[in-house]
């Protein structure tokens, strides 16, 4: 991750913390795209995710105070949507069947990633197919650029965990993008 974001982000936070509506308000500005995306990839419902995330705020907003080490922001609020997400989940699920919807919606968006799609579309189409704790570990790893120990603190798992969920999700992705390459 750029140094330059970190530095604004550990800078926003310290202000933050001290009641300036401004930072908190360029906080949001700049964290609350990857906020909601991690949402989304657990949740996979936009509207859901958008929901929990906004209520995460509060939370993050509020405990600031508690956070430690300013440049350690982004993980330890990924932690706090992740634990947001894990209870808006338990709340829905007496009645609902995510994970066949979402089963379904990742399937779809591989078969539409063709041979025209671009690599990195392939790529994300690909991660939609992995199991949601693996997704999001992939994500986190990759596409945020997070080290193991950051995806640790902000899905809430141990190390160990997260390299386990890596290396399965990696497995994974290399069957379903060699497959997609042998359809070529």
């Amino acid at each position: 991750m750029d140094s330059r974001i970190r530095a604004l982000e550990a800078y926003l936070v310290a202000a933050a913390r001290t009641g300036d509506r401004g930072a908190m308000g360029r906080l949001v500005d700049l964290r609350g795209d990857r906020l909601r995306a991690h949402a989304v990839r657990l949740l996979g419902d936009r509207e859901g995710a958008r929901d929990v995330v906004q209520d995460a705020w509060v939370e993050i907003l509020r405990g600031l105070g508690n956070l430690r080490d300013d440049h350690a922001f982004l993980p330890w609020a990924l932690r706090i949507v992740t634990r947001r997400v894990a209870r808006d989940i338990r709340r829905r699920q007496s009645g609902r069947r995510l994970a066949d919807a979402w089963a379904e919606e990742a399937e779809t968006s591989v078969d539409e990633a063709g041979p025209a799609a671009s690599d990195g579309a392939r790529v994300r189409a690909a991660i939609a197919t992995l199991p949601r704790d693996q997704a999001a570990t992939i994500a986190l790893f990759y596409l945020e650029d997070m080290s193991v120990g950051e995806v640790s603190t902000a899905l809430d798992v141990p190390v160990g965990t997260v390299k386990t969920r890596l290396m399965h999700a990696r497995r994974k992705l290399r069957s379903v993008l060699e497959g997609d390459d042998d359809d070529r």
